[in-house]
């Protein structure tokens, strides 16, 4: 019988897969620059290896996570642009986080022209625990304005400088919210869209030096 997938596993297996994958020589994505093209190879390749050991539930469009019972998304993006596009629900996901964590592989692809083939070479395996997936800039100002005894008008008047996309009512829902319980330190950079963009620069330099952000390899 597969071994259940847990989170624990799942962090051992991908620096596993990153050191493998590094070294493997793909011709089906000689040339390619398309990132998504690159990022769906991965993680199929990555699915795969974890589907013939492990039992799991596969996340798919409908259930919005790769993970869905492990509350953990894939990420894959290149070390040229460490950023990735993620579904928006509400605002509250830049100050509160997204709602589960992020297994990250940022990867540098080389093409050989003598073999027709690319390398993929895994640079960053990283794990975001989701207390950690909120947006720096907006967590790191709030936590300022508490320590400096703001009250409800001074968050309200933060969201409005950070064009946070959110009505009246769910502004004040959330001021009363932060100030009862201030929010922690995100480190994504999540700019304003109709999807998320996550930008990934912080975490690769923060990895493995602050709480919840871990270096798998």
């Amino acid at each position: 019988m597969p071994t259940q997938l847990t989170i624990k596993l799942l962090q051992a297996e991908a620096p596993n897969f990153a050191k493998i994958e590094s070294k493997h020589a793909e011709p089906s994505l000689f040339g390619v620059t398309d990132g998504k093209a690159v990022g769906t190879y991965l993680e199929h390749k990555f699915q795969a290896s974890l589907q013939s050991r492990y039992t799991y539930a596969r996340g798919n469009s409908a259930r919005g996570i790769d993970f869905p019972e492990l509350g953990v998304d894939i990420k894959i993006t290149s070390i040229r642009q460490p950023q990735s596009s993620c579904p928006f629900k509400s605002a509250r996901q830049k100050i509160c986080g997204l709602g589960y964590s992020l297994l990250v592989f940022v990867y540098d692809k080389h093409d050989d022209p003598n073999s027709n083939a690319c390398k993929l070479d895994i640079q960053h395996t990283i794990f975001v625990q989701k207390e950690q997936t909120a947006d720096f800039q907006t967590t790191l100002g709030l936590r300022k304005l508490i320590g400096n005894k703001a009250n409800r008008e001074d968050i309200l008047a933060f969201f409005q400088e950070r064009m946070l996309p959110m009505d009246e009512v769910e502004a004040e829902t959330l001021a009363d919210e932060v100030l009862r319980n201030p929010p922690e330190i995100g480190y994504l950079t999540v700019s304003n869209a109709l999807q998320w963009r996550l930008q990934y620069s912080r975490v690769i330099e923060q990895a493995g030096k602050v709480g919840g952000i871990l270096r798998l390899v």
